[in-house]
């Protein structure tokens, strides 16, 4: 199972829309996953018709049509891999001893807010994940997304795609 994780995407006010590049990993995945921060409805709307599958949740730059339609917290099983997604974990100091007592059932968490990839395993196995963002890269050198692969309850294959510059 091929997964597409994003967040912070903030279309249209960091970018009219997503890079072509990402539009077909959404296309190609099996499952898209996207930690929040969308910005407008009409992404959504999109995203969900072009894929396969669509995880996501609301982040703090959503409004009432958003947080209508997404949760805060999302979960899902991926053939035996127990996900959850959400935007805001708090600040990095303690997160991966944070994100482990407050996802004790959970095997990989994704998330975003910090527009800063992030790839760490807390002390209890839980993989942590944030794909920064791919239209709004602050203080990182590039624009982002991530890839990975579900097979038989684990994930592999964990991949971060740089964007070329726009």
């Amino acid at each position: 199972m091929l997964l597409l994780v994003t967040a912070d995407t903030h279309v249209p006010k960091r970018a009219r829309d997503l890079p072509g590049q990402l539009w077909r990993e959404v296309e190609r995945a099996d499952v898209v996953v996207h930690a929040g921060d969308w910005v407008d409805v009409a992404l959504l709307d999109e995203m969900e018709s072009r894929s396969k599958r669509l995880i996501g949740v609301y982040g703090n730059n959503d409004g009432p049509d958003l947080r209508a339609r997404l949760p805060e917290v999302a979960r899902a099983e991926l053939d035996g891999l127990r996900l959850a997604v959400v935007h805001e974990t708090g600040p990095a100091k303690g997160r991966e001893q944070r994100c482990a007592r407050d996802y004790p059932d959970t095997d990989v968490l994704v998330f975003g807010h910090s527009h800063i990839p992030w790839d760490t395993v807390a002390d209890n196995g839980l993989r942590l994940l944030n794909p920064g963002s791919p239209t709004d890269r602050r203080r990182q050198p590039v624009h982002t997304y991530l890839t990975a692969r579900v097979r038989e309850s684990r994930l592999s294959q964990v991949k971060l795609h740089a964007l070329p510059a726009r």
